[in-house]
């Protein structure tokens, strides 16, 4: 069958959403040409810009930038860079997003990609774009060590679970030479759902509240799984979220803890020692703000090693509250009343 370069050109972009890695083999069959010349007419839609190629060799799938689902895989071996990988493969299926959405997404992209390729220890890193309903969710899974573990071996703590604590507050890192700790933090708050699920741990944060429940997935026996959804029709802006936590003179000098994530679910907040894991690492900050949010009981001993011991022992630090009880209002009113 002969036809014209638009007719092949036409029918690559009808056809490549059902068919991204076989779409050489059906031009040859349906327009009577050999694969390298419908080869060719494939380069000629990628130069254009109207299809994207993902892979190398066999390998390869092509998309086209519009597509609503789109994954890729790459070797975290192989020397990546995050910004590169964004401006090759992610930022021409997201570049019709609003500014704002885009640069939000860029910056989830390449620090939880820049993540993987630093800490994972892993072999391979899959990437996922789906947009549905408004939305755009980004998801990055890699095969590594997992971030949960990683930390809990890192700090020699009893459990995973000790690690979201420590991770939530941002500012932490396995690695301060070469990384700030600050990425999955200002991640979390530009996205209006921020989920990850490693060691059978999912935490999510969601509307200024972090959740934390045990799954399993199959697929999943192994490495990180981070999921970021945005609605495309947001207003928030990086720079919003950055002034909130940080600034020019101070840098990122507030952080807000999740009270609950300091203790076994089970068990009351009670012990200096659990306090003393709240307040890990948060020495750095000059402002922090305690979610008292889903913690029923305190103990004095708890309490006092916060706003006595910690507060005394850096003035410089204030520390505010938001959603304690008035039960544990008072009793953190009775602490100041005796300093």
């Amino acid at each position: 069958m002969s036809s014209g370069t638009s007719d092949i050109g036409e029918f690559i972009i009808e056809n490549l959403p059902e068919h991204p890695a076989d779409i050489v083999m059906l031009v040859a069959q349906k327009f009577g040409i050999s694969r390298q010349k419908a080869h060719g007419h494939l380069l000629k839609q990628i130069k254009q810009g109207k299809v994207i190629k993902v892979g190398q060799t066999r390998a390869s799938k092509y998309f086209l930038p519009t597509a609503d689902n789109f994954q890729f895989s790459l070797n975290l071996q192989a020397k990546l860079q995050e910004d590169i990988v964004w401006t090759k493969y992610m930022k021409p299926m997201v570049k019709i997003l609003p500014e704002n959405v885009l640069g939000i997404c860029q910056y989830g992209f390449t620090e939880i990609l820049n993540n993987a390729i630093d800490h994972s220890t892993g072999k391979s890193v899959h990437c996922h774009l789906v947009l549905r309903d408004g939305k755009i969710e980004i998801i990055i899974k890699d095969d590594g060590i997992g971030i949960f573990h990683k930390i809990q071996k890192a700090l020699h703590l009893e459990t995973p679970r000790e690690a979201i604590l420590h991770l939530s507050k941002g500012k932490f890192t396995t690695d301060p030479k070469n990384h700030t700790g600050e990425g999955i933090f200002f991640s979390s708050r530009m996205f209006d759902s921020f989920c990850i699920l490693s060691d059978n741990l999912f935490f999510t944060f969601s509307k200024g509240d972090w959740l934390l429940s045990q799954e399993h997935l199959e697929e999943m026996r192994k490495g990180t799984y981070i999921s970021m959804e945005i609605d495309i029709t947001s207003e928030r802006t990086t720079r919003e979220v950055f002034d909130e936590y940080a600034n020019a003179e101070r840098g990122f000098h507030k952080t807000i803890v999740a009270v609950a994530l300091s203790a076994d679910p089970t068990d009351p907040h009670v012990s200096r020692s659990q306090a003393k894991r709240l307040l890990v690492g948060l020495d750095r900050f000059r402002s922090v703000v305690l979610d008292f949010h889903d913690v029923h009981g305190v103990g004095p001993a708890f309490i006092d090693e916060i706003f006595r011991v910690f507060q005394n022992e850096h003035p410089h630090i204030e520390i505010s509250c938001v959603r304690e009880t008035p039960e544990i209002k008072e009793m953190i009113q009775r602490v100041h009343a005796t300093t």
